[in-house]
C-alpha cells in the first residue's frame, strides 16, 4: 500500500502523459541487470515488469486487467462485503507514474539485495508472506480504529501500491544491520530507518497511507519473529520448491539422459557400441566383444554382432592363439560373420 485516496479515480489508470520517469526507471533497471557480473535476481525483475506493465496496461491487458476503482484497497469495503481482490491486487496497483517510479526504485534496491542473500525461493516466499502480513495487519489497525470510535479517519479510506510491502522489506533488509544511514539530514541506525521514514513520508507527503506503511513496519517485525520461533524451512518456501521441482523436471531429465549418451556411447539394439576398451567386462553385467567394441550380456560367450567368442571364456579361441593364429578376426571375417548373423 502506498499512497491513499479520497475516492476511487475515475480516469483510466496507467493514461496518463509519460513525465520522463518511466525512461528514467527502465534505465536503471538496465544499469542494475546489464552490467557485467550482475547477479540479475529473476524474481526481483518479475515483480518490476508485474508493476510496471499493470501501470501501464498495454494492448489486451487493459481489457483483461480490472480498473483501480474496483481494486483500490479499502477496509470497509473488504470486511463488509468480503471483496478479497482489493486485498490481494490493490499492492500492484499504482496512482501515478511518480508514484511507480519512486516504489520500482526501492524495490529494485531492496529486491536485489534480499534475493541474492537468500536466494531467488525463499525471497519470492518472503514476499508473499510480507504482502499477506502488511494487507491483514493495515485491516486491523482500521478495523481497530474503528472500534474506538475513529470511524472515518482510515476505515473507509482508499489506497494503493506496493511500499506497505517495501517497508517490511526494508525493516527485514536492515534487522542485524549496525551501520548507519543518512535520511534527510539525519543520521540514524539502519534498523531504525523505517521508522524514521514512516514519520518524515507523513510529514512531508500528507497524502500517504500512514496505516498502510505502519502496517508494512509491523509485518517485517511479525516475519522476523516468526523466522527466529521456527527456525526450519518456512510452508511458503517448501510450496515454491515443490512448484519448481515439478516444472523443471522435464527438462533436467532430458539433460540427464542427454549427458548419459554422450558419456555412455551410441545405443542400438539389445547393446552398445562404444570405444575399444583394454578390458573387456564392462559394468552392470555385460562384456565387450574386443574386435567390434558391442558389448554383450555376460549370459553368452558369442558376441551377438560379429560372432566374436569372448576372450577368457573361449576354449575356441584359446586353441586358435596357441596355433599361431591372429588373435583378433580380419576386417572381411567380421563384415562375413555380420552378414551371417543378419541371414538367420
Amino acid at each position: 500500500m502506498g499512497s491513499s485516496m479520497s475516492r476511487p479515480r475515475r480516469r483510466g489508470f496507467g493514461l496518463e502523459a509519460s513525465r520522463g520517469m518511466l525512461p528514467l526507471l527502465a534505465l536503471q533497471v538496465l544499469m542494475e541487470y546489464g552490467r557485467a557480473g550482475a547477479t540479475r535476481p529473476p524474481v526481483t525483475a518479475a515483480l518490476l515488469a508485474a508493476n510496471t506493465l499493470i501501470y501501464l496496461r498495454p494492448g489486451a491487458l487493459h481489457e483483461v486487467l480490472p480498473s483501480l476503482n474496483r481494486v483500490a484497497f479499502n477496509p470497509h469495503l473488504i470486511i463488509q462485503y468480503g471483496d478479497w481482490v482489493r486485498f490481494f491486487l490493490s499492492p500492484f496497483y499504482h496512482l501515478s507514474e511518480s508514484h511507480l517510479f519512486y516504489n520500482m526504485t526501492s524495490l529494485l534496491w531492496k529486491g536485489i539485495h534480499l534475493e541474492t542473500s537468500m536466494g531467488s525461493v525463499e525471497f519470492a516466499s518472503m514476499v508473499a508472506a510480507l504482502l499477506g502480513l502488511s494487507q491483514g495487519i493495515t485491516l486491523l489497525l482500521s478495523k481497530g480504529l474503528v472500534l474506538l470510535g475513529d470511524y472515518t479517519a482510515y476505515y473507509d479510506q482508499y489506497a494503493a501500491g506496493f511500499s506497505g510491502v517495501l517497508f517490511a522489506m526494508k525493516v527485514v533488509l536492515n534487522a542485524w544491520s549496525d551501520d548507519f544511514v543518512y535520511l534527510h539530514g539525519m543520521v540514524i541506525p539502519a534498523k531504525y530507518a523505517a521508522w524514521a521514514e514512516l514519520i518524515l513520508i507523513q510529514v512531508f507527503i500528507p497524502g500517504t497511507s500512514f496505516l498502510g506503511h505502519l502496517g508494512g513496519i509491523l509485518a517485517g517485525l511479525v516475519y522476523l519473529w516468526l523466522k527466529r520461533s521456527f527456525n526450519g524451512t518456512d510452508p511458503f518456501t517448501l510450496l515454491i520448491e515443490s512448484i519448481t521441482k515439478v516444472v523443471t523436471w522435464p527438462l533436467k531429465f532430458a539433460q540427464r539422459l542427454l549427458r548419459s549418451a554422450r558419456s555412455q556411447g551410441r545405443i542400438t539394439g539389445r547393446g552398445r557400441v562404444g570405444r575399444r576398451a583394454s578390458a573387456t567386462e564392462t559394468s552392470r553385467g555385460l562384456w565387450r566383444c574386443s574386435a567390434c567394441t558391442y558389448d554383450n550380456s555376460i549370459a553368452t560367450d558369442i558376441c551377438e554382432m560379429c560372432s566374436t567368442a569372448r576372450e577368457n571364456h573361449s576354449f575356441a579361441r584359446r586353441q586358435n592363439h596357441h596355433a599361431g593364429g591372429s588373435g583378433e578376426p580380419s576386417v572381411d571375417e567380421i563384415r562375413r560373420r555380420r552378414l551371417q548373423r543378419f541371414d538367420r
